[in-house]
């Protein structure tokens, strides 16, 4: 069953039309076919891809654990992180990522648990280093469209040399 999309002018318009369309395609069981086949196309990962990306993340943090301990435990906050601080960042960072998890959205963990380090410092009244935060908000507006130009460049390269 094909509609054709009316020459819809309001956002009104087009929420009526796209619930006509998730009607008729849930009405023949199509919605469903469609959505299994994009979860078993793009829910896959190689088990030898699972290895190289568990490695280099112990790697990485074997590398660079004091500078992560640092800045979480003392450079967020105007004192050290408690142990009631860093237990409570990080129930919030597990809930968070297993939320996203479950709606199938992009999380980065260390954003989550650094983010969680900063509201148990605020909520304790120990304060924020401001100067930290700013590096931390910095860098999570520059990692995305960084990782996109250097992937597209990558790509590039790999679709001209080989």
């Amino acid at each position: 069953m094909q509609r054709k999309l009316t020459s819809a002018t309001t956002l009104d318009n087009l929420r009526r039309e796209a619930k006509r369309w998730l009607k008729a395609l849930r009405e023949n069981g199509r919605a469903t076919q469609l959505q299994e086949q994009l979860d078993r196309a793009t829910k896959f990962i190689p088990d030898g891809v699972k290895v190289a990306v568990a490695l280099a993340l112990g790697l990485g943090t074997m590398v660079g654990w004091k500078r992560i301990v640092v800045t979480v435990g003392e450079r967020i906050g105007k004192q050290h992180l408690t142990y009631a601080q860093g237990a409570s960042a990080e129930l919030i960072a597990m809930g968070t990522i297993l939320a996203a998890d479950r709606f199938g959205l992009p999380v980065s963990t260390t954003h989550v648990l650094t983010s969680g380090v900063a509201g148990t410092m605020a909520e304790s009244g120990s304060g924020l280093q401001w100067a930290t935060i700013r590096a931390l908000v910095a860098a999570r507006f520059l990692t995305l469209p960084a990782s996109i130009a250097l992937s597209a460049g990558l790509y590039w390269t790999f679709r001209h040399v080989f």
